[in-house]
């Protein structure tokens, strides 16, 4: 991107904490940044407002709500990838790790059809006109519990922007749906089966695993390494599952589901990551442990929107405010996911850096987006 342009009179949110100052961006990138509530001329005047990294989100599959907007609903590709695009930068979300999954259920009542690598090769179409306002990576949730995740892993290559691959097992009666009862309160919800079609989908889905589960595993974190991707965990419960986690090489955890998993991620020095709606709502809607006990023992480290993408920044603002540190806060959701991915080029007011930002102020502890940059063009 070329031109320069001067935000002044901000509350920049800095690493070690947060500044009134300015800071100039220049063909893009950061160009300088300084103390002081003055004005340049020609600078615009945020009256105090808070100038952030833009925020950077790892796990969402709010693509999938667009593209299917109710059951049922195909929506046109290019207009729901684009929709999604947009209301992720008027969110303040600069990139984003769109979660698409990989491994699918071809029959039955509960059967998940195969979408991923079609999908993605119409985003990054897009992406590749410039026809995106943010950055797009793909995340790659490998289903282990599935019949064709080791043949649909295989259709991806490092050229495909896969950052992130998470190994998700939906087995029921372990990890999120331990409790089989809120297994069959969403199922049915969903897919409005009756008990016996629900009794033959869990015992259906145990078989899977049984048959398939070990040599998926094995797949996804081969085809991880052969992209080049991070790989995660996702739900881990227990010490055990964490330890075969950290022998995988995974340094990051989505959303462990006790207090034990999360502590045992901090002691195998993997990051912890968790739902910006389970802070907001006081709550895991599974009944898991909740984002605000973790972070309350200083066991929080990132959070992401999941299905809510206005959540992440206020999560971000919440986080800052429950622990008297708005800089501390605003990492959860910008300089702590660059580090867990390996983007050492934005995530960090610092000069030479992406000119990735975001502007908001807050009204009644609820921050209101005033605007958002992307390699120093507005978007929203």
């Amino acid at each position: 991107m070329t031109g320069e342009l001067t935000l002044a009179n901000a509350t920049l949110v800095l690493p070690t904490g947060c500044m009134r100052g300015w800071i100039r961006i220049h063909d893009g990138l950061i160009a300088d940044l300084g103390e002081g509530d003055t004005v340049p001329g020609g600078a615009v005047d945020c009256g105090g407002d808070y100038v952030s990294p833009g925020l950077i989100e790892l796990h969402t599959d709010n693509i999938e709500r667009h593209i299917e907007p109710r059951p049922g609903v195909d929506w046109p590709h290019a207009a729901a990838i684009a929709a999604h695009d947009g209301e992720l930068a008027s969110t303040g979300i600069t990139t984003v790790f769109d979660a698409l999954r990989v491994g699918s259920i071809p029959s039955g009542k509960g059967r998940y059809i195969r979408y991923a690598r079609a999908l993605s090769r119409e985003l990054l179409e897009l992406r590749a006109q410039d026809m995106l306002k943010i950055s797009h990576f793909l995340h790659l949730r490998a289903e282990v519990c599935s019949e064709t995740l080791a043949e649909e892993l295989t259709e991806f290559g490092p050229e495909d922007r896969v950052g992130l691959v998470s190994l998700m097992d939906h087995t029921p009666g372990q990890r999120q749906f331990r409790d089989l009862s809120k297994l069959e309160q969403y199922v049915k919800g969903k897919r409005g089966m009756n008990d016996a079609e629900f009794a033959e989908h869990v015992a259906s889905l145990k078989a899977l695993r049984d048959k398939h589960g070990a040599a998926h595993e094995r797949a996804a974190v081969s085809e991880a390494a052969r992209f080049g991707a991070v790989l995660a965990s996702h739900d881990d419960t227990t010490a055990e599952q964490v330890a075969v986690s950290a022998a995988h090489g995974i340094r990051l955890a989505e959303f462990p589901t006790t207090l034990e998993a999360a502590q045992a991620c901090r002691d195998n020095g993997i990051a912890v990551m968790m739902g910006a709606p389970n802070l907001i709502r006081g709550g895991s809607h599974s009944g898991n442990v909740a984002a605000a006990e973790l972070a309350e023992a200083g066991l929080l480290d990132i959070v992401s929107s999941d299905y809510v993408p206005a959540a992440l920044l206020q999560a971000a603002v919440k986080l800052g405010e429950d622990w008297g540190d708005m800089a501390r806060g605003l990492a959860t959701a910008t300089s702590a996911p660059a580090a867990a991915v390996g983007l050492a080029d934005r995530g960090r007011l610092e000069v030479g850096l992406r000119a990735d930002l975001l502007r908001f102020r807050l009204a009644a502890h609820v921050p209101l987006v005033r605007g958002v940059w992307s390699r120093g063009a507005q978007v929203g």
